[in-house]
């Protein structure tokens, strides 16, 4: 098929879109490929739908091979199924609520597994209809409290989810390295740089999660990896190896110091350093966080999350180690409701007198000795011993992970990169099929309950991630995957003959199956080739000058190499060249 861009729906920008803060989101509006409606929400124009129509395909056919079976659900559904689950109000405010006309709460669509199962339950009853898997390629939508980087993180987005059901474990086991295997065929058939790493389940509940990362430094999440064994994991998954006990009989006792004007732990540690025998740091000393709970239906509740003061707490950690619980820091009026709380100078010993959950890193074991908070201005105690003088009530993990932090597989260090989340696998198990009661008749003629599997990729999000990984200072640049053309040929020379020549190429390279953009436009050679050079097909054919004397040019977008062929053989040469 020939295209004509005199005819296309195109407008190039030469400047970046105010709100534009990474390549992609800038490349892919001044390009043409999508336009801001609202707030993370996007329109996809010609050449942008034709990517991510490539990229759908890709995943369609991997899904395929792996003898999933699509389906299409209804993104506006109803509450009651999300309720039976206690998502209703898990999402919070990430969802988009509504009502009907007649009252009744409904919701916009942020993922499928109550209806997925729903409509196993309502056409499956026997073992012998499974294992199966069902997926869609479907709009999300999640109310993200900042959009931002354009399609990168929306609230309104294209994903594939996929849902395994099977009779055991073993099944889902066997559903879960299908997908795996699948996700990284997909991703190499695209060309995306990724990382699997451990992850955490979140709302979605279930046991073992794995994420596919795309490597890149405009991602929002931080992951880790060690070198030197390959373990990789999301920061919210890596688990602290937990500290050896260390036997305190012996050890002096607590003692309170009044510690004026140090409410901070860089002027704890001064003062411990002028006024105490030895050389101490932050890591020393005992950070007492303060934030308030909320578990799904129940009341606010105060919880101290104990930290070593050299370390901060990442509240993502924090959030995913309290899931489904919703988690806020502390107000001047909480503390004011809290007179018992003493900023900059809390203490466990004040925490337990009072009732209050306190949990603390795995570092902070038994026999670890800690300056930290006496509960009153201007007061610290020293040598408060974890198991002798306070009790925590648990471990959380909520510190921040560094480089150079042992790796949980005992075999290196880590190390931390940026990534952008292409990919999520759960085994669910029967968080679910219990919450819907999806049972089937087994061999031996008893109920089985059914084990469910949830895949999702994202896939209007993969299309950024190839802008920001394929880009270069002149624009974009698509694998030959997903590339809206396979040619974009340029009539850069005002002479008949060449514009003729030019008509009869793009007429022969149609003849041979290929997509051609043929930039036809009454505009300069200057344009058109920036043009070119920002739309980012990979290959880009130019008739110009050399057209009297035999000749066209044809550019590789991808290497940046380019090559004169004659022009009996140009037809012959570019089929050649894109088809590999």
């Amino acid at each position: 098929m020939i295209t004509r861009m005199s005819n296309l729906f195109l407008r190039t920008l030469r400047d970046d879109p105010a709100d534009a803060e990474v390549p992609s989101h800038k490349l892919l509006v001044r390009a043409g490929y999508v336009r801001r409606a609202a707030p993370g929400v996007y329109s996809w124009l010609p050449l942008g739908l034709r990517v991510l129509k490539a990229v759908e395909q890709v995943v369609r056919d991997e899904m395929n091979n792996i003898g999933a079976q699509e389906i299409l659900l209804p993104a506006l559904l109803p509450r009651d199924p999300y309720e039976e689950t206690g998502r209703w109000t898990e999402y919070g405010d990430a969802l988009f609520r509504l009502k009907d006309r007649k009252g009744a709460d409904m919701l916009l669509g942020p993922t499928h597994e109550e209806l997925f199962t729903q409509l196993v339950k309502g056409e499956y009853s026997s073992y012998k209809d499974l294992p199966v898997i069902l997926y869609q390629i479907q709009t999300k939508y999640r109310d993200e409290e900042r959009p931002r980087a354009g399609i990168l993180r929306g609230r309104e987005f294209v994903m594939k989810d996929s849902y395994s059901f099977d009779l055991d474990d073993d099944g889902l086991k066997t559903s879960y390295h299908a997908h795996r295997e699948a996700y990284q065929k997909i991703f190499a058939r695209l060309g995306v740089r990724y990382v699997i790493v451990a992850a955490t389940s979140g709302a979605m509940g279930g046991s073992a999660s794995e994420e596919f990362l795309a490597e890149s430094e405009v991602g929002e999440d931080t992951f880790v990896r060690c070198l030197e064994s390959g373990y990789a994991a999301n920061v919210e998954a890596v688990i602290t190896p937990a500290a050896q006990p260390i036997p305190f009989d012996g050890l002096p006792p607590a003692k309170v110091y009044r510690t004026p004007d140090t409410p901070t732990i860089d002027t704890l540690v001064a003062w411990a350093n002028a006024n105490l025998e030895g050389a101490f740091t932050a890591a020393d000393t005992l950070k007492n966080v303060m934030v308030k709970v909320r578990e799904p239906g129940a009341d606010w509740e105060l919880l101290g999350v104990g930290v070593p003061g050299d370390r901060e707490v990442d509240f993502k950690r924090l959030e995913a180690s309290l899931e489904p619980a919703e988690v806020e820091l502390l107000t001047d009026a909480d503390f004011a409701a809290n007179p018992f709380l003493t900023k900059g100078y809390i203490g466990p010993k004040g925490l337990a007198a009072n009732g209050v959950r306190f949990l603390v890193d795995p570092r902070i074991g038994d026999g670890s000795s800690w300056i930290t908070g006496a509960d009153e201005p201007n007061h610290h105690v020293v040598g408060l011993v974890a198991g002798r003088d306070f009790t925590p009530d648990g471990t959380i993990e909520a510190a921040e992970v560094r480089d150079g932090d042992p790796s949980p597989d005992g075999k290196g260090e880590l190390v931390s990169a940026k990534g952008i989340e292409i990919g999520h696998i759960f085994q669910l198990g029967q968080k679910y099929t219990n919450a819907f009661e999806v049972d089937v008749l087994g061999e031996n003629g008893k109920p089985v309950r059914l084990t469910m599997g949830s895949y999702g990729v994202g896939v209007s999000r993969l299309v950024a991630v190839l802008a920001e990984q394929w880009h270069d200072d002149k624009g974009l640049r698509w694998p030959r995957a997903v590339t809206p053309f396979d040619v974009h040929l340029v009539i850069a020379n005002k002479d008949q003959a060449a514009i003729d020549g030019a008509q009869a190429l793009a007429a022969e390279l149609d003849a041979a199956g290929l997509e051609v953009l043929l930039d036809d436009r009454k505009a300069s050679p200057g344009v058109k080739f920036k043009d070119a050079e920002l739309l980012g097909m990979p290959t880009v054919v130019v008739v110009g000058r050399g057209y009297a004397n035999g000749v066209v040019e044809v550019r590789d977008r991808l290497s940046g190499e380019s090559v004169e062929v004659a022009v009996a053989d140009a037809a012959d040469a570019i089929t050649a060249t894109v088809r590999g």
